[in-house]
């Protein structure tokens, strides 16, 4: 019997008749002078930030460390004091459709084929607006809410009347609801 001879193809193809395949380039996001050299959130970006800082789960950390059950005033008083210290580094500012956008965890609309600008001053504007967030509220309110839920948390930090998603028509006064709750949340 004989053997047969197997032939290798090589990993490179030399395709006849095609052309070479095409390269997409994608550019950064072009960004206005607010968004790159003022020290507070531009406002385009307000309400994607405040959706950020309540999609934390600082709270829900905490309880779980604890066994799910509910914090003593003086745990969740220390857990909203630190949170917004946290490392911001993972959000930044991406284009989609056109529109600038923030982009990190628990924010919808992120693109696989896009650049996203990170760093720079979005962990310190991130980290500023959260003070402000979490100072417009008693810790009470906050605990509370994040006991009703991420929706309620979330409506709480950014549908109010003077929340940064308030101009979206996101609350419950009218207009869309805001998107579903990530797991995450404060």
């Amino acid at each position: 019997m004989r053997a047969r001879r197997r032939r290798r193809v090589s990993a490179g193809c030399r395709c006849i008749g095609r052309a070479p395949s095409s390269s997409h380039s994608i550019p950064a996001p072009q960004m206005s002078a607010e968004e790159r050299l003022s020290p507070h959130m531009p406002e385009a970006l307000r309400c994607d930030a405040c959706r950020a800082i309540a999609f934390q789960g600082w709270l829900s950390r905490a309880e779980a460390k604890q066994g799910r059950k509910a914090l003593r005033e003086s745990d969740y008083v220390e857990v909203l004091e630190q949170s917004c210290s946290q490392d911001w580094e993972l959000y930044g500012v991406q284009e989609l459709s056109g529109e600038r956008r923030l982009t990190g965890p628990g924010l919808p609309g992120q693109e696989a084929m896009s650049v996203a600008v990170m760093g720079g001053p979005w962990p310190g504007r991130l980290a500023k607006m959260c003070h402000s967030l979490v100072g417009e509220h008693s810790e009470e309110q906050l605990y509370g809410a994040h006991r009703r839920g991420p929706t309620a948390l979330r409506e709480l930090l950014c549908h109010g009347k003077k929340g940064p998603c308030a101009h979206l028509g996101g609350s419950k006064a009218g207009g869309s609801a805001p998107p579903k709750a990530l797991q995450n949340e404060l």
